[in-house]
């Protein structure tokens, strides 16, 4: 039987750089899961994204169908496999019905957020796929691992969205003194250098979602794009008033909605409601801009594969630079 380990080390083996682009509300879509893949990188998307619920089915064919044909004429050089993140959020009324169609589909890697839940672990279990949760603590991440799953994505502070607040080098730390399975790292990576320190803190991947944003094939408006490109890690605001949960925005957008994005009251999180945030209302996601603190080293729009290129290269300089000089 193949372990978790051996299961993504496998992954690792086809990727460019070590790398896994994370699924961001409304802005990833099939065309960047594909462009992402076919460039060396694990591509995703939340499966909320894809709306109405039927569309998910249609998205999943398209994906499948074009990494395949990708493969086809690229035997030598096969695209990086793709994830769907789950949000088990109890808001989420869309799960089973999403859960099934991923598992029609034999989607190879799902990343689960907001929640652990056996059943869902079990399921992508059923056809050998790759079980990833998302933890912003450590004891998060113990009940992911007790619950099923296979790796766990440690988000520390700094990271787009929904994120935590521990310094990556604590988070990675303690989860790598009892957990030696597949271990991301989120926050506040956008460089090849940033992927490099992550694998020397003891991770396996980067986890990068910002600098997506600016890409081309990004559902994303011009205005956030170039929100993107302008913005430095001061203009990050840390707040649950969107959305009832901490994540990280991009102030100007909080501004031009008219509000002080730096005197925001707290939220309720038990008024918190998955669904209709990630539907993309005039508050959040949509017009409310998620991003992290690693804005700063995005200095233009490009395609998603002329941003992998970069990465990979950068990467390549600093291994050479560090081993070469060690």
């Amino acid at each position: 039987m193949t372990t978790a380990r051996e299961k993504f080390d496998a992954i690792k083996k086809t990727l460019s750089v070590p790398v896994i682009g994370s699924p961001m509300f409304i802005v990833s879509n099939p065309k960047l899961v594909i462009a992402q893949c076919k460039a060396g990188v694990v591509g995703s998307f939340p499966a909320l994204n894809a709306r109405p619920a039927e569309a998910l089915d249609q998205w999943l064919t398209e994906i499948g169908e074009a990494l395949d044909a990708h493969n086809q004429a690229n035997p030598d050089r096969p695209a990086a496999p793709f994830a769907v993140n789950q949000i088990v959020h109890r808001s989420n009324d869309r799960l089973q019905h999403d859960l099934e169609v991923c598992v029609k589909h034999e989607v190879p890697i799902m990343i689960t957020s907001l929640g652990a839940r056996e059943e869902v672990n079990e399921a992508v279990h059923s056809y050998g796929g790759l079980a990833l949760h998302d933890v912003i603590n450590n004891t998060y991440a113990r009940k992911a691992v007790a619950k099923g799953a296979d790796g766990l994505i440690a988000v520390a502070a700094g990271a787009g969205g929904h994120a935590g607040t521990l310094s990556p080098f604590a988070l990675v730390e303690e989860i790598r003194a009892w957990f030696d399975g597949p271990l991301l790292l989120s926050g506040s990576i956008a460089t090849g250098d940033g992927v490099l320190a992550a694998e020397a803190m003891g991770a396996d991947a980067a986890y990068i979602g910002s600098a997506f944003i600016a890409t081309e094939e990004a559902n994303a408006s011009e205005a956030y794009k170039q929100g993107i490109v302008d913005g430095h890690m001061e203009d990050i605001v840390y707040t649950n008033y969107f959305s009832g949960i901490h994540g990280n925005y991009l102030a100007q957008s909080i501004r031009k909605a008219g509000m002080d994005p730096f005197d925001l009251p707290l939220a309720d999180p038990s008024k918190m409601d998955f669904k209709q945030a990630s539907q993309g209302s005039a508050k959040v996601w949509k017009d409310i801009w998620g991003a992290g603190q690693g804005i700063g080293a995005v200095d233009r729009v490009q395609t998603a594969a002329a941003f992998i290129a970069e990465l990979t290269e950068e990467y390549k300089s600093a291994r050479k630079r560090l081993f070469d000089t060690h």
